[in-house]
C-alpha cells in the first residue's frame, strides 16, 4: 500500500468507515416543509472527527461506541448537542435564531445554493437549476445564472462562448469532476461536447480558485460534476426537437455489475440538417451538423475498506457545415464558387479517479486523479484551413489531513500536465506548422481554517516547473468573515498565468478576409510572451426576511490586472493583430444581485451588472469591444404542488444588454462601415414543465421569443472573398425566436 496513490473523490469519501452515522438536517419552519440545509457542521463533541451536510442537507459521518454528543451549527441558527447511543439514520430540525418565537413562513431551498460557511465565493447549481431551460450541452447550462455571461462568438458557427468577470472563457479553470477539460484545441466548441444530461451539478468559483487545480485559473473556476452510476436512473432518456429542426436524444442507462461495482452507459445524439437564412443575406443564420458522443462510466465503491474509484471512457465525433445557403462541400470545398466551412472534430478520453481514505482515521486521505485526451480537429474557413491535434496528459496527487483538530485542515500534493500540439495553417502571412511541447511538474500545499464560527481562511501556494514558462510560485488566499447573522463577508487574491493559444481560441479569426499578424514575435508561443494577471475581490452576502418571505442579496467587486496579456487587436478593420501587451490592461467587474421568495413556490432572481474592461492598444487605450458596460438580469420561477396529479413549473429568464462598442470600421468604404456602438438588446426566454409522475415529465420552451434579431451580423455577405468580409460583428441573437419541446422519462 505504501507505494500506491488513491483518487481523491468529491464526494465525501471523508466520511467512510467501518460503521457511521447517516442522517439530513432540515430547517425548521410553520409549514413543515423539508427544506435541506447545506452546509451546515456536523461534529462529534471534544473530537477532531465533523463533516459538512450536502447541497440536500445529507450527511454521513464516522462513529464509534466511544461517540455521545453530536454537534450541529448553521450561521443564523440554533447550534444543537445530541444524544446518539447506536450508528442509525438520524432526522434533525435547525432554528432558526431570529425567529425563535415567532411564526416563520419559508420557501423551497433554492436550486442555485450560496454557501455562508466556505471561504471561497462558490456557488452550487444543482441539476433542478439546469432543467430551467433546454441545457442540451454545457454552454447552454448558464442561461439562468447571472454570474455567467453566454454570448455567440461570431456569425457563422453558432456557437456560443461565455465570460466572467467580463473575461473570456479561456482565462477561466473549466473542468470536469475537478480534471481541467476544457483548454487548448477545445477552447472554442469544448463547452457544447458536455452534454447537459450528464451534468448532476455545477460548482462556480469566482475569482482565483484552489492552488489544487493548476495555476492557469483566472477569472474563476466552473466545475462540472457528472451523474453516478449508482445513484442515476437505472433508465433515462430525453428527447428533445427546436422549431429550427434541431433534434437530440440523450439516454443513460446503468447497472449494478456487482456489489462493488456499478457502471453506466451514457449516448448523447444531436442533428440539424435544415437551412435557415431568416434575414436573406444568403448565409446560413445556423450552422448545419450532427454529433455522437458516447461515455461508458465505471464505479467502485468498497466502503469497508476505504476505497472509492472512477473510470470514464468518452468518445465524441462532432460535424459542422456553414456558409452560403448554396455551398456544396463536394464543389466548393476551398474554391470561390461559394463560400463555406466545415468543421470536424473526433476525440477521444480516459480518466480515471481513485480515493483511499483510512477507515480508522476518516480524516486522512490520499488519492491521484489522471487523464488523457486526443483532439483533432480538421477545419477550412472559406479558403483558409486550420486543423490542429491536441494530445493531453494530467495527472494530480493530492493527500489531505488535519493538524490538531479539524478546524485546521491540510491539502498538499504534485501534478503532472503533458501537452502536444500539433497545428497546420494554410492562411495568408502566417507560417503553415505550428507545433510545439509543453510540460511541467508542480508542487502544493494548502491550508484552511475554520473557525466554526466567525472566520474561515484558505491559504495556498503552488510551485512548478515548465519547460516553456520556466519556475514560478503562484499565491492564492481567500478569507470569509461573518459579521453579524446570515452574512458572509469574501476577500481573495491570487496570481495565474498561461499559455494562449491563439489560433484554437480565436478560430474565428478565420471567418474573415483580414489579414492576420503576430507582431514583435520574440516570445516562445507563437512568438509571444505567457499570460500573467492577479484578481482580487470582494463579496458580501447577506440573508433576511422580507414580509416574512426569505431573501438575500449579494455584492460582489472584482478586479482582474494583467501584467502581460496577448491583445487580439480588431481595430484596424483589414487585419487582426497579435501581440504581447505595451501598457495597462484591466477588466473591473461589480454585480448586485437579490434572490427573494415572494410567495409560496414562487422566487424571483434579479442581477445587474457593471464592467470597466480597458486594454491599451497599439492606437491607444481603449474599452475591449462588444463587452456591454451595463447588463440587467432577472429570472422568475414558480412550482404548484399538486401532491396526485404531479406538479406544474414556470420558468422565465429575461436578459438586457446596454450598448457595445464596435472595434473601428472607419476606413472600411462608407457602405461596410459601423456605427461606434450596437443597440441595446432585450431577450426573453420562458419554459413550461408539467411533471406527470417521478418517471415521467414533458416540458415546453421559447428562447428569444420577442424576436430580437441582429439584422446585418455579417459585414461583406454580399461579396465573401472581398476585403470586407467580417463575420465577428455579433453582439445579439441571429436567428430570431426559436421553440422546443421534449420529455424526459426515468425508471
Amino acid at each position: 500500500m505504501k507505494n500506491i496513490l488513491y483518487i481523491i473523490m468529491l464526494f465525501p469519501v471523508m466520511l467512510i468507515s467501518q460503521e457511521k452515522l447517516s442522517g439530513v438536517i432540515w430547517e425548521a419552519n410553520n409549514e413543515n416543509e423539508h427544506i435541506g440545509l447545506p452546509g451546515a457542521n456536523v461534529y462529534w463533541l471534544g473530537s477532531a472527527i465533523g463533516t459538512v451536510t450536502d447541497i440536500d442537507g445529507k450527511f454521513t459521518i464516522s462513529y464509534d461506541g466511544s461517540y455521545e454528543n453530536l454537534v450541529i451549527s448553521y450561521v443564523g441558527f440554533k447550534t444543537d448537542t445530541i444524544k446518539i447511543k447506536k450508528a442509525k439514520n438520524i432526522q434533525h430540525w435547525l432554528q432558526p435564531t431570529s425567529t425563535l418565537d415567532e411564526v416563520m413562513l419559508t420557501s423551497r431551498r433554492q436550486t442555485t445554493a450560496k454557501s455562508y460557511l466556505q471561504s471561497q465565493n462558490t456557488f452550487t447549481v444543482s441539476s433542478e437549476e439546469l432543467l430551467k431551460a433546454a441545457c442540451c450541452n454545457l454552454s447552454e447550462s448558464f442561461e439562468t445564472n447571472p454570474s455567467i455571461d453566454v454570448n455567440f462568438a461570431d456569425a457563422l458557427t453558432g456557437t456560443r462562448q461565455i465570460k466572467m468577470l467580463g473575461l473570456d472563457s479561456p482565462y477561466i479553470l473549466i473542468a470536469t469532476e475537478n480534471i481541467p477539460s476544457i483548454r487548448g484545441a477545445s477552447q472554442a466548441f469544448g463547452l457544447s461536447f458536455i452534454p447537459g444530461t450528464w451534468v448532476e451539478s455545477i460548482q462556480i468559483t469566482k475569482g482565483a480558485g484552489s492552488v489544487v487545480n493548476g495555476y492557469e485559473s483566472i477569472a474563476g473556476q466552473i466545475n462540472a460534476e457528472l451523474v453516478k452510476p449508482s445513484t442515476d436512473d437505472k433508465l433515462f432518456v430525453n428527447l428533445y426537437g427546436a422549431s429550427s429542426e434541431r433534434l437530440e436524444l440523450n439516454t443513460h442507462i446503468n447497472t449494478q455489475v456487482s456489489n462493488r461495482w456499478h457502471t453506466g452507459l451514457y449516448v448523447h445524439g444531436n442533428m440539424h440538417e435544415q437551412a435557415h437564412d431568416v434575414n436573406d443575406d444568403g448565409f446560413l443564420d445556423m450552422p448545419k451538423y450532427n454529433q455522437i458522443n458516447v461515455m461508458n462510466r465505471w464505479q467502485y465503491t468498497n466502503p469497508e475498506k476505504g476505497f472509492v474509484s472512477f473510470i470514464n471512457l468518452k468518445f465524441l465525433n462532432d460535424e459542422k457545415q456553414t456558409g452560403q445557403v448554396d455551398f456544396n462541400p463536394k464543389t466548393d470545398k476551398l474554391t470561390t464558387n461559394a463560400w463555406g466551412s466545415e468543421i470536424d472534430t473526433r476525440r477521444y478520453e480516459v480518466s480515471a479517479k481513485m480515493g483511499y481514505v483510512n477507515p480508522q482515521i476518516p480524516w486522512r486521505s490520499i488519492g491521484v486523479q489522471a487523464a488523457f485526451s486526443n483532439h483533432k480537429q480538421d477545419s477550412y474557413f472559406g479558403l483558409n484551413e486550420y486543423d490542429i491535434e491536441h494530445t493531453s496528459v494530467y495527472t494530480n496527487a493530492i493527500y489531505s489531513s488535519i493538524i490538531s483538530d479539524s478546524r485546521h485542515k491540510i491539502k498538499t500534493g504534485i501534478g503532472y500536465t503533458y501537452d502536444h500540439y500539433d497545428e497546420f495553417l494554410n492562411v495568408p502571412n502566417l507560417g503553415t506548422d505550428y507545433e510545439r511541447k509543453e510540460t511541467s511538474v508542480g508542487a502544493f500545499f494548502e491550508y484552511n481554517y475554520d473557525s466554526l464560527d466567525k472566520l474561515n481562511l484558505t491559504a495556498g501556494i503552488r510551485v512548478d516547473e515548465h519547460n516553456v514558462l520556466g519556475t514560478f510560485l503562484t499565491p492564492r488566499l481567500h478569507v470569509r468573515y461573518t459579521p453579524w447573522e446570515k452574512s458572509a463577508l469574501r476577500m481573495s487574491f491570487g496570481r495565474g498565468k498561461r499559455s494562449a493559444n491563439i489560433f484554437a481560441e480565436n478560430q474565428k479569426v478565420f471567418s474573415t478576409s483580414r489579414t492576420v499578424n503576430i507582431l514583435n514575435s520574440a516570445g516562445k508561443i507563437y512568438g509571444l510572451d505567457p499570460e500573467i494577471a492577479w484578481n482580487y475581490g470582494v463579496s458580501f452576502l447577506q440573508g433576511f426576511n422580507l414580509f416574512n418571505r426569505k431573501a438575500d442579496i449579494t455584492l460582489d467587486y472584482y478586479k482582474t490586472d494583467f501584467k502581460n496579456q496577448v491583445v487580439v487587436d480588431y481595430e484596424n478593420p483589414q487585419e487582426i493583430n497579435f501581440y504581447n501587451l505595451e501598457g495597462e490592461s484591466y477588466a473591473n467587474s461589480f454585480q448586485v444581485e437579490v434572490n427573494y421568495n415572494v410567495f409560496k413556490h414562487f422566487n424571483l432572481r434579479t442581477a445587474y451588472k457593471y464592467y470597466d474592461i480597458k486594454t491599451a492598444y497599439s492606437s491607444g487605450k481603449l474599452s475591449k469591444p462588444l463587452i456591454p458596460a451595463h447588463r440587467f438580469f432577472a429570472n422568475a420561477s414558480y412550482q404548484t404542488h399538486l401532491r396526485n396529479n404531479g406538479n406544474w413549473k414556470f420558468d422565465t429568464t429575461f436578459n438586457w444588454l446596454g450598448e457595445q462598442r464596435f472595434s473601428s470600421t472607419a476606413s472600411n468604404p462608407l457602405a461596410y462601415q459601423l456605427s461606434d456602438n450596437t443597440p441595446t438588446v432585450a431577450t426573453l426566454n420562458a419554459q413550461i414543465t408539467k411533471v406527470f409522475s417521478e418517471k415521467f415529465e414533458v416540458y415546453l420552451g421559447g428562447e428569444n421569443i420577442t424576436n430580437v434579431r441582429q439584422s446585418n451580423p455579417i459585414l461583406g455577405a454580399d461579396d465573401p472573398f472581398g476585403s470586407n468580409f467580417d463575420t465577428t460583428f455579433v453582439y445579439g441573437p441571429v436567428f430570431g425566436s426559436m421553440y422546443y419541446a421534449g420529455l424526459r422519462f426515468r425508471i
